[in-house]
Protein backbone atom coordinates (compact mmCIF):
# COMPACT_ATOMS: atom_id res chain seq x y z
CA UNK A 1 0.00 0.00 0.00
CA UNK A 2 1.51 3.51 -1.13
CA UNK A 3 1.30 6.38 0.97
CA UNK A 4 -0.88 8.56 -1.49
CA UNK A 5 -3.34 5.78 -0.44
CA UNK A 6 -3.22 6.48 2.74
CA UNK A 7 -3.21 10.09 4.79
CA UNK A 8 -4.61 12.22 7.96
CA UNK A 9 -8.39 12.16 7.97
CA UNK A 10 -8.31 14.82 10.67
CA UNK A 11 -6.32 18.21 10.91
CA UNK A 12 -4.32 19.03 13.38
CA UNK A 13 -2.50 21.86 15.10
CA UNK A 14 0.90 21.14 15.18
CA UNK A 15 0.84 18.13 12.84
CA UNK A 16 4.05 17.41 10.97
CA UNK A 17 3.30 17.71 7.02
CA UNK A 18 5.09 20.49 6.28
CA UNK A 19 8.28 18.92 8.23
CA UNK A 20 8.18 15.71 6.75
CA UNK A 21 11.10 15.92 4.37
CA UNK A 22 13.34 17.12 6.97
CA UNK A 23 11.84 14.45 9.19
CA UNK A 24 12.67 11.61 6.91
CA UNK A 25 16.23 12.43 6.15
CA UNK A 26 17.04 12.40 9.74
CA UNK A 27 15.38 9.04 10.13
CA UNK A 28 17.34 5.54 11.03
CA UNK A 29 18.19 3.74 8.55
CA UNK A 30 16.66 0.37 9.47
CA UNK A 31 14.55 -0.14 12.72
CA UNK A 32 12.49 -2.75 14.59
CA UNK A 33 9.15 -1.78 15.86
CA UNK A 34 7.74 1.95 15.76
CA UNK A 35 6.44 4.01 18.51
CA UNK A 36 4.33 7.41 18.05
CA UNK A 37 2.96 8.65 21.74
CA UNK A 38 1.80 12.01 20.91
CA UNK A 39 0.15 10.71 17.08
CA UNK A 40 -2.21 13.50 17.17
CA UNK A 41 -3.47 13.62 13.09
CA UNK A 42 -0.82 10.79 11.78
CA UNK A 43 0.78 12.76 9.17
CA UNK A 44 4.62 11.24 9.89
CA UNK A 45 3.06 7.65 10.68
CA UNK A 46 0.48 7.84 7.39
CA UNK A 47 3.87 8.90 5.51
CA UNK A 48 6.28 6.12 6.51
CA UNK A 49 3.72 3.24 6.64
CA UNK A 50 5.88 0.68 9.31
CA UNK A 51 4.69 -2.58 9.37
CA UNK A 52 5.13 -2.72 12.93
CA UNK A 53 3.83 0.07 14.58
CA UNK A 54 2.40 1.58 18.04
CA UNK A 55 0.36 4.90 18.23
CA UNK A 56 -1.05 6.42 21.34
CA UNK A 57 -2.35 9.57 22.25
CA UNK A 58 -3.89 10.87 25.36
CA UNK A 59 -7.10 12.30 23.79
CA UNK A 60 -9.40 10.19 24.15
CA UNK A 61 -11.69 11.13 21.35
CA UNK A 62 -9.08 10.90 18.87
CA UNK A 63 -8.21 7.60 19.66
CA UNK A 64 -11.72 6.66 19.78
CA UNK A 65 -11.87 7.54 16.06
CA UNK A 66 -8.58 5.78 14.88
CA UNK A 67 -10.06 2.81 16.19
CA UNK A 68 -13.58 3.32 15.05
CA UNK A 69 -12.36 3.75 11.39
CA UNK A 70 -10.17 0.83 12.07
CA UNK A 71 -13.01 -1.50 13.36
CA UNK A 72 -15.83 -0.16 11.20
CA UNK A 73 -15.15 1.88 8.40
CA UNK A 74 -18.41 1.47 6.87
CA UNK A 75 -20.41 2.29 9.56
CA UNK A 76 -18.43 5.23 10.10
CA UNK A 77 -18.29 6.50 6.62
CA UNK A 78 -22.35 5.86 6.30
CA UNK A 79 -22.99 7.88 9.71
CA UNK A 80 -20.20 11.06 8.88
CA UNK A 81 -21.91 11.07 5.34
CA UNK A 82 -25.32 11.60 6.50
CA UNK A 83 -23.74 14.75 9.03
CA UNK A 84 -22.79 16.40 5.76
CA UNK A 85 -26.04 15.22 4.10
CA UNK A 86 -27.93 17.19 6.67
CA UNK A 87 -26.41 20.57 6.17
CA UNK A 88 -26.73 23.42 5.45
CA UNK A 89 -30.18 25.89 5.71
CA UNK A 90 -27.90 27.57 8.23
CA UNK A 91 -24.37 26.34 8.49
CA UNK A 92 -23.49 27.98 11.73
CA UNK A 93 -26.59 27.16 13.60
CA UNK A 94 -25.63 23.58 12.45
CA UNK A 95 -22.56 23.30 13.53
CA UNK A 96 -23.10 24.74 16.74
CA UNK A 97 -25.89 21.60 17.32
CA UNK A 98 -23.63 19.25 16.42
CA UNK A 99 -21.17 20.54 18.43
CA UNK A 100 -23.47 20.09 21.78
CA UNK A 101 -24.72 16.95 20.82
CA UNK A 102 -20.51 16.01 20.86
CA UNK A 103 -20.39 17.38 23.46
CA UNK A 104 -22.82 16.27 25.54
CA UNK A 105 -21.61 12.30 24.14
CA UNK A 106 -18.54 13.35 25.46
CA UNK A 107 -19.92 13.79 29.02
CA UNK A 108 -21.85 10.85 28.95
CA UNK A 109 -18.45 8.84 28.12
CA UNK A 110 -20.20 7.31 24.76
CA UNK A 111 -16.81 6.33 22.64
CA UNK A 112 -18.95 5.12 19.96
CA UNK A 113 -19.04 5.30 15.63
CA UNK A 114 -21.20 8.61 16.03
CA UNK A 115 -18.71 10.60 18.29
CA UNK A 116 -16.21 9.64 15.73
CA UNK A 117 -18.18 10.84 12.63
CA UNK A 118 -18.97 13.73 15.15
CA UNK A 119 -15.36 14.29 15.79
CA UNK A 120 -14.03 14.23 12.00
CA UNK A 121 -17.06 16.43 10.93
CA UNK A 122 -16.53 19.11 13.64
CA UNK A 123 -12.81 19.07 12.97
CA UNK A 124 -13.31 19.88 9.21
CA UNK A 125 -15.53 22.81 10.07
CA UNK A 126 -14.18 24.53 12.83
CA UNK A 127 -11.31 27.44 13.03
CA UNK A 128 -8.10 26.04 11.88
CA UNK A 129 -8.85 22.09 12.59
CA UNK A 130 -7.62 23.23 16.30
CA UNK A 131 -8.63 20.90 19.09
CA UNK A 132 -9.62 22.79 21.92
CA UNK A 133 -11.73 22.21 25.10
CA UNK A 134 -12.78 24.55 28.39
CA UNK A 135 -11.88 22.86 31.97
CA UNK A 136 -14.79 20.87 32.03
CA UNK A 137 -13.03 18.93 28.66
CA UNK A 138 -15.69 20.58 26.43
CA UNK A 139 -15.03 21.18 23.01
CA UNK A 140 -15.63 25.10 22.45
CA UNK A 141 -13.87 25.96 18.87
CA UNK A 142 -16.15 28.06 16.89
CA UNK A 143 -17.60 27.89 13.20
CA UNK A 144 -15.39 28.28 9.95
CA UNK A 145 -18.10 28.69 7.63
CA UNK A 146 -16.66 25.87 5.29
CA UNK A 147 -19.60 23.42 3.67
CA UNK A 148 -16.43 21.05 2.58
CA UNK A 149 -17.18 17.16 2.76
CA UNK A 150 -15.48 15.77 6.09
CA UNK A 151 -14.62 12.93 4.49
CA UNK A 152 -12.20 11.32 1.28
CA UNK A 153 -14.20 7.76 1.47
CA UNK A 154 -10.80 6.15 -0.33
CA UNK A 155 -8.59 7.79 2.01
CA UNK A 156 -10.72 6.05 5.08
CA UNK A 157 -11.10 2.57 3.19
CA UNK A 158 -6.86 2.63 3.29
CA UNK A 159 -6.47 3.99 6.28
CA UNK A 160 -8.83 1.53 8.10
CA UNK A 161 -6.75 -1.10 6.32
CA UNK A 162 -3.75 -0.09 7.19
CA UNK A 163 -4.82 0.31 10.93
CA UNK A 164 -5.84 -2.92 11.55
CA UNK A 165 -2.23 -4.13 11.11
CA UNK A 166 -1.22 -1.25 14.07
CA UNK A 167 -1.63 -1.49 17.76
CA UNK A 168 -3.62 1.73 18.47
CA UNK A 169 -3.64 2.37 22.33
CA UNK A 170 -5.07 5.94 24.79
CA UNK A 171 -2.89 6.91 27.86
CA UNK A 172 0.24 8.03 29.03
CA UNK A 173 3.38 8.66 26.41
CA UNK A 174 5.27 7.00 29.08
CA UNK A 175 3.04 3.86 29.28
CA UNK A 176 3.04 3.54 25.66
CA UNK A 177 6.86 3.43 25.65
CA UNK A 178 7.24 0.56 27.98
CA UNK A 179 7.95 -2.28 25.54
CA UNK A 180 10.34 -0.61 23.43
CA UNK A 181 13.28 -2.19 23.58
CA UNK A 182 16.72 -1.55 21.42
CA UNK A 183 16.57 -1.03 17.70
CA UNK A 184 12.72 0.08 17.79
CA UNK A 185 12.43 4.05 16.63
CA UNK A 186 10.19 6.70 18.74
CA UNK A 187 8.85 9.44 16.87
CA UNK A 188 7.81 11.93 19.86
CA UNK A 189 5.78 15.03 18.60
CA UNK A 190 5.19 16.70 22.15
CA UNK A 191 2.97 19.29 22.69
CA UNK A 192 4.78 22.27 22.23
CA UNK A 193 6.38 24.27 24.78
CA UNK A 194 5.16 27.56 24.67
CA UNK A 195 7.02 30.08 23.22
CA UNK A 196 5.87 32.79 26.00
CA UNK A 197 7.15 30.51 29.43
CA UNK A 198 4.39 32.13 31.21
CA UNK A 199 1.89 30.66 29.55
CA UNK A 200 1.33 27.07 29.40
CA UNK A 201 -2.28 25.13 27.03
CA UNK A 202 -2.90 22.16 25.59
CA UNK A 203 -5.41 20.21 23.71
CA UNK A 204 -6.54 18.35 26.00
CA UNK A 205 -7.95 18.93 29.97
CA UNK A 206 -4.99 17.03 31.61
CA UNK A 207 -2.60 19.91 30.22
CA UNK A 208 1.12 18.91 29.49
CA UNK A 209 3.04 21.51 32.20
CA UNK A 210 6.29 21.91 32.65
CA UNK A 211 7.23 18.92 35.12
CA UNK A 212 5.21 17.00 31.87
CA UNK A 213 8.08 18.34 29.32
CA UNK A 214 10.76 17.32 32.48
CA UNK A 215 9.01 13.83 32.72
CA UNK A 216 9.59 13.70 28.52
CA UNK A 217 12.83 14.36 28.52
CA UNK A 218 14.04 12.24 31.16
CA UNK A 219 12.31 9.06 28.78
CA UNK A 220 13.93 10.13 26.36
CA UNK A 221 17.06 9.70 28.13
CA UNK A 222 16.23 6.23 29.02
CA UNK A 223 14.89 5.09 25.71
CA UNK A 224 18.59 6.24 24.67
CA UNK A 225 20.12 4.20 27.27
CA UNK A 226 17.68 1.23 26.26
CA UNK A 227 18.98 1.53 23.14
CA UNK A 228 16.09 2.64 20.82
CA UNK A 229 15.94 5.61 18.15
CA UNK A 230 14.50 8.49 19.14
CA UNK A 231 13.46 11.74 17.34
CA UNK A 232 11.65 14.63 18.96
CA UNK A 233 10.43 17.75 17.40
CA UNK A 234 8.98 20.51 19.32
CA UNK A 235 9.17 24.78 18.96
CA UNK A 236 12.50 26.12 19.30
CA UNK A 237 12.87 27.49 22.82
CA UNK A 238 14.77 28.24 26.00
CA UNK A 239 13.16 25.64 27.81
CA UNK A 240 13.57 22.98 25.42
CA UNK A 241 17.28 23.92 24.83
CA UNK A 242 17.45 23.79 28.55
CA UNK A 243 15.95 19.88 28.71
CA UNK A 244 17.66 18.24 25.49
CA UNK A 245 21.00 20.85 25.35
CA UNK A 246 23.44 19.24 27.40
CA UNK A 247 23.39 15.75 26.06
CA UNK A 248 25.06 14.38 23.44
CA UNK A 249 21.96 14.92 21.35
CA UNK A 250 21.92 15.95 17.62
CA UNK A 251 19.63 19.17 17.72
CA UNK A 252 18.83 20.82 14.29
CA UNK A 253 16.97 24.15 14.10
CA UNK A 254 14.81 24.25 10.87
CA UNK A 255 12.61 27.11 10.15
CA UNK A 256 8.53 26.54 9.71
CA UNK A 257 5.44 28.05 8.95
CA UNK A 258 2.84 28.63 11.99
CA UNK A 259 -0.86 28.34 10.48
CA UNK A 260 -2.60 28.72 13.58
CA UNK A 261 -1.69 32.66 14.47
CA UNK A 262 -4.11 35.09 13.40
CA UNK A 263 -1.72 37.70 12.87
CA UNK A 264 0.13 36.40 9.56
CA UNK A 265 3.50 38.20 10.28
CA UNK A 266 4.25 35.53 12.98
CA UNK A 267 3.48 32.61 10.89
CA UNK A 268 7.39 32.16 10.37
CA UNK A 269 8.84 30.28 13.60
CA UNK A 270 11.68 28.32 14.20
CA UNK A 271 11.53 24.23 15.55
CA UNK A 272 14.30 21.86 16.53
CA UNK A 273 14.68 18.11 15.31
CA UNK A 274 16.08 16.24 18.46
CA UNK A 275 18.03 12.90 17.56
CA UNK A 276 20.21 10.44 19.95
CA UNK A 277 21.79 8.81 16.98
Amino acid sequence: MGNSSVAPFVKWAGGKRQLLPQIRERMPEKYNHYYEPFVGGGAVIFELLPAKALINDINRALINTYKQIRNMPEAFLKTVNSLDEEMWEDGKAYYYSLREHYNDKLMKSEYDVELAALFVFINKHCFNGLYRVNGKGLFNVPYNNSRRASVDEYIIMNVSEYLKEITIVEGDFETACKNAQEGDFIFFDSPYAPLNPTSFESYTKEGFDIESHKRLAKLYDDLTARGCYCMLTNHNTELINELYGNKDYRMDVVSVKRMINSDATNRVGEEIIICNY
